[in-house]
């Protein structure tokens, strides 16, 4: 099945997004499920009414464009989850001063998995503080960065 680009779906439905509060952070098209799937974000956090509230908004909107050209699939609108990876310079900026966890590709120190607090971001670096200090960690060592998820 033949499906738009994400970044064209996600452009066209940024003002949508923006009129109803929340902001789009990733789109992906799931060809075995034949499934669309929108994720959205805002500072209060998602909700189910959220979710709602913005998938009928985007439901005729997106019979206009034509993401399958004609071929029928199934829209799903989500929460991009606490463990959803930085991908954006925006997710970066967002998440300044926050605790992070950082999983490398390749051993450092012996880890290859760090967690620390994200004090800078420098476009293709990142500056975590650990508990044994400061570690800088090129974008392009790092195979996922995200929240550190605490259950305490």
């Amino acid at each position: 099945m033949k499906v738009k680009p994400m970044e064209e779906v996600i452009s066209f439905l940024a003002p949508i997004a923006e009129k109803v509060g929340v902001e789009i952070v990733d789109a992906e098209w799931n060809m075995r499920e034949k499934s669309l799937t929108i994720y959205i974000d805002r500072p209060s956090g998602i909700d189910l009414i959220a979710c709602e509230t913005f998938h009928r908004a985007i439901d005729e909107p997106l019979d206009e464009l034509d993401p399958t050209f004609g071929e029928g699939y199934t829209l799903n609108c989500s929460s991009p989850g606490l463990d959803r990876p930085f991908r954006k310079p925006r997710d970066f900026e967002r998440n300044l001063g926050k605790k992070v966890e950082v999983k490398l590709y390749a051993p450092r120190k012996g880890k290859k998995i760090f967690e620390g607090t994200m004090s800078a971001f420098g476009g293709t670096t990142v500056t975590v503080v650990t508990d044994k200090g400061e570690e800088i960690f090129p974008l392009t060592e790092i195979a996922k960065i995200c929240l550190a998820i605490d259950f305490d």
